[in-house]
């Protein structure tokens, strides 16, 4: 038991302070569906909460949590003064599926193109869908990893907290 809880404790400092540990977001461009280029770096001095979702049409889990941010989005924003940022990594081939998928589901979310993965790169991201909170200062001060029915309630734990400081 004590080699396990050693395990478990090396495990988390060290994802603490390499892949997971970054604190700010990188200076990667990406492209909005339109096609215009924003800079990642603008979440940072916007002052709000920002939530961050990577996903991907192809991405099961990925729509699943969208689809459950979205009934409760409203509130959110409301009550949090929070914004959702949706960035797909659906490649160039994939990427003429996203509007009409997006369309479709009626999410609200700004929705951005990470086509060539550059930011998912940078943010050492393996797996989507994975989730980024911003706060309002613009440090990453939480991420996950997959998608369970639920987690969306946890998230908004994370969001309050923020919101109250």
């Amino acid at each position: 038991m004590k080699i396990l809880k050693t395990i478990v404790v090396c495990a988390f400092t060290f994802l603490a302070f390499n892949g997971f540990g970054q604190s700010k977001l990188p200076d990667v461009t990406v492209k909005s569906l339109d096609g215009k280029s924003v800079s990642v770096k603008d979440f940072e001095t916007n002052g709000k909460i920002t939530v961050m979702s990577f996903w991907a049409t192809w991405c099961s889990p990925c729509k699943r949590e969208l689809d459950a941010i979205a009934e409760v989005y409203e509130d959110w924003q409301e009550d949090y003064d929070m914004e959702l940022v949706a960035v797909t990594i659906d490649n160039a081939r994939a990427l003429p599926k996203v509007l009409p998928m997006v369309e479709s589901k009626g999410w609200e979310y700004q929705v951005l193109s990470d086509s060539k993965e550059d930011l998912k790169r940078a943010l050492n991201i393996q797996t989507v869908p994975f989730t980024i909170l911003i706060d309002q200062n613009g440090e990453i001060v939480y991420q996950h990893s997959g998608y369970s029915p639920g987690d969306e309630y946890e998230l908004e734990d994370k969001i309050k907290e923020l919101a109250k400081k």
